[in-house]
């Protein structure tokens, strides 16, 4: 909770107002007890009536002024704990993009949901409300207890002598809850994923006829999140009557040792009407506290794997005084390039050259390592044994910001926004014209079927762009990439859903481009690579042939037999006709 305070500690005044205004607050509060004795024993019993009036307006004005105090501090403090929340989101949410893509290999999208949305709502919940009622708490504790052995002393430790128990039970129900919130902290991330996946993937648990499974996999996962509160509320019951017996006895020690008190004329009748006044604050407290520890101890674990999460160092990250890059020409060197992942080798002695504004298409079987050659050139992943240069600068000497300026992707995943056609495209370059916008989507052979929409570019498209074609998705995504005019252009085995005909005047009207990018193709089809100026097969991490399309099926090789197997039904029929 230390590092909590320290953003807390940005918003001083909004500390010291409601502070202020509770001690205030407090302090009128500590009157009431006492006005309740002059009531008792000066008007009721001596018949002191004239001061009757006086007494209650003081009541009255001490009501009214805690009222008022009371709006301020809660106010204040909400308003403390809401900067709070937003800068910690912000904080977390900023660190997370700041990590590679390693990070997200390995972690579940419902876990990072639990962090930037449930966990930080339990720190504004103690900041908001916890803190504050502590330091109330704490306040009325010792001020009420300084009053208490001011009028009798003896009274005092017979009501106090349960306090140390008290707090001793408050130690060991947040040392057993704190690991009981932990637990559920952590599978709330597992039933969030669970349901996140669940839903995103509904169409596939629908066309499987799955549905059963995965209720009953949710079901069980729900059971279990049911078990662990269940755990949490008999660690609260094991703990919390006790605190409460404690706290009463206390008021039956004061009722039954006053009372004797009063008997015997050690004290007045009013006396002890103000003492149980100021044990009633001494209670509260003593009650509050079980509570307490439990909103402490949740936030506590939440705010645990908040900072987890942000304590990883991104692994990637600029040089101290990178060299930055206003313009790139795209001459990419690939220099004795090995990589890992999970400590296998996924690449092996990779060497590629190549010049500024020519087409590399990357082909190879599955899992051979084509996507990992892309994703080096924009430190998406580093390389571990030799380097990439760009214009001659290795690639983990420059800016990432500017590197990765200068590059338009289209991945494999292909993946639009809950928005506009327009705005999806806008991602690629939010400042770009309406007749930019138009003309890149020509180019990418998307402006027929926008057209067709009734909203046209104003057509909303659904999560992860749903109510789209497969190939209408991909030269979305291609349109987006295209729209940047970016120096570097990797398209990853983006045209795999579109037809044959539109897959030929897209990549056509790519080489016709006025501005020639520095372009990487990788495909699976012959039809997408075979005009490219360098065709590279790959194949275990390696390169095994590497040429032009004419001269890869002069060598007959690994290209060759792709392009046999692809092109096997034409030569068939060529036969026959012949």
């Amino acid at each position: 909770m230390k590092r909590i305070l320290e953003y807390v500690k940005k918003y001083k005044l909004f500390v010291i107002i409601p502070t202020v205004a509770m001690i205030i607050s407090i302090a009128l509060d500590m009157f009431n007890p006492h006005l309740i004795q002059i009531l008792i024993d000066d008007v009721i019993k001596k018949g002191h009536y004239n001061m009757l009036k006086t007494i209650i307006m003081a009541i009255a004005g001490i009501t009214i002024s805690r009222t008022i105090l009371g709006y301020i501090r809660e106010f204040t403090f909400d308003y403390l704990s809401s900067r709070v929340s937003i800068d910690l989101k912000r904080d977390l949410f900023s660190h997370i993009q700041s990590l590679p893509f390693s990070y997200f290999d390995n972690m579940n999208t419902g876990e990072l949901m639990s962090r930037v949305d449930s966990d930080i709502d339990n720190i504004w919940g103690t900041i908001g409300f916890g803190i504050g009622l502590f330091v109330e708490n704490s306040i009325y504790f010792i001020t009420a207890s300084i009053i208490l052995f001011s009028i009798n002393w003896k009274l005092a430790l017979f009501t106090l002598v349960t306090m140390p128990i008290i707090g001793f039970i408050a130690y060991k129900l947040e040392k057993e809850i704190d690991k009981s919130f932990d637990a559920i902290s952590d599978h709330t991330s597992v039933l969030n994923t669970t349901a996140q996946e669940n839903i995103a993937g509904v169409r596939l648990v629908k066309a499987f006829a799955r549905e059963k499974h995965e209720i009953l996999k949710f079901v069980k996962l729900n059971n279990k999140n049911y078990e662990l509160n269940i755990i949490k509320t008999k660690i609260w019951g094991k703990y919390y009557p006790v605190i409460e017996f404690l706290c009463n006895i206390s008021i039956l020690v004061v009722v039954t040792f006053g009372g004797l008190f009063v008997i015997k004329d050690n004290m007045t009748l009013g006396e002890l009407g103000a003492f149980n006044g100021y044990v009633g604050m001494l209670i509260f407290p003593m009650r509050m506290i079980g509570w307490l520890t439990n909103m402490i101890a949740q936030s506590s674990a939440s705010a645990k794997k908040i900072f987890k999460i942000m304590d990883i160092e991104p692994e990637i990250k600029d040089k101290e005084n990178p060299i930055r890059l206003p313009n790139v020409n795209g001459n990419i060197k690939f220099n004795n390039v090995s990589f890992k992942y999970n400590n296998e080798y996924i690449l092996k002695n990779i060497n590629i050259e190549v010049k500024p504004g020519s087409t590399v298409a990357i082909m190879g079987p599955t899992g051979s390592g084509k996507s990992s050659i892309v994703n080096l050139i924009g430190r998406y992943y580093d390389v571990d044994e030799g380097s990439i240069t760009v214009d001659g600068y290795n690639v983990k000497d420059i800016c990432v910001k500017d590197l990765r300026s200068k590059m338009a992707v289209v991945s494999q995943d292909t993946f639009l926004f809950s928005d506009t056609i327009k705005e999806n495209l806008l991602f690629g370059k939010e400042n770009a014209t309406m007749n930019e916008i138009e003309e890149t989507c020509k180019i990418s052979c998307a402006e027929e079927f926008i057209n067709s929409l009734e909203d046209k570019y104003e057509t909303v498209i659904g999560e992860r762009g749903l109510g789209l074609s497969g190939g209408q998705k991909q030269r979305l995504s291609i349109a987006r990439a295209l729209i940047r005019n970016a120096d570097i252009l990797i398209l990853d085995d983006a045209t795999s859903a579109l037809d044959m005909e539109t897959e030929y005047t897209l990549l056509k009207n790519l080489y016709e481009r006025t501005k020639k990018s520095t372009t990487f193709i990788i495909a699976h089809r012959i039809s997408a690579v075979k005009n490219a100026d360098k065709i590279i097969f790959i194949e275990d991490g390696r390169i095994v042939e590497e040429g032009t399309h004419e001269s890869l099926l002069a060598r007959k090789g690994k290209y060759y037999d792709v392009y046999c197997s692809q092109f096997k039904d034409f030569q068939d029929i060529e036969k026959e006709v012949v």
